[in-house]
């Protein structure tokens, strides 16, 4: 028989509201180094680790290395910028009530996000307390759709993929969560394919 033992969710769009937050950076930065950015890029950007998302930012224009890490820094320092203004009302619908419900009944919580900043965003929300585990960018080699994050979550809070169910809103998190062996519950409107 089934038995769920955890919960574990990713965090851009699952958890927190930040999609505005990050959108903004990249406008900036699309701004200040003159290069187009499309609300049809920012979709595809869903889910990917920066460097990616810098790859589908830069839409097939050829920059050095160096310039690319240092317009991702760019990009993160605006959002940075941005997170200075975030509260717990800057969570998405439901989410904090669910994980503070599941919490107090006993399942255990984790996050398995692409954001290097999941943390900060986490305490901002004032919602750490509530997690076991925290998986972010620097986790892991192999970001999503690969289901390393989710491995590493789940073997961290002691439970089999079949005993989780993994929260996302992006295809590559889905993907993530299915290739490992999960529950999966998508968020949000965009994938229902999925």
């Amino acid at each position: 028989a089934f038995k769920l033992r955890a919960l574990i969710f990713d965090l851009d769009g699952v958890i927190a509201s930040t999609l505005p937050l990050h959108y903004d950076s990249w406008q900036r930065l699309s701004q200040e180094v003159a290069i187009p950015f499309t609300a049809e890029q920012y979709r595809l950007m869903q889910g990917l680790p920066r460097r990616k998302s810098m790859d589908i930012f830069l839409d097939g224009r050829e920059v050095s290395e160096e310039t690319a890490q240092a317009w991702m820094a760019r990009k993160n320092n605006f959002f940075h910028e941005n997170l200075h203004h975030m509260t717990p009302a800057h969570s998405m619908p439901g989410a904090p009530e669910l994980i503070r419900e599941a919490h107090a009944s006993g399942l255990k919580i984790g996050l398995g996000s692409s954001s290097q900043n999941a943390r900060r965003v986490l305490e901002k929300l004032e919602l750490l307390p509530y997690f076991d585990v925290v998986a972010d960018g620097n986790t892991v080699l192999n970001n999503k759709p690969a289901p390393d994050i989710y491995w590493w979550v789940a073997e961290r809070l002691g439970v089999k993929p079949t005993e989780a169910v993994v929260f996302e809103d992006s295809e590559s998190g889905l993907q993530a969560a299915l290739a490992g062996g999960f529950w999966a519950v998508a968020v949000g409107d965009a994938y229902t394919s999925q």
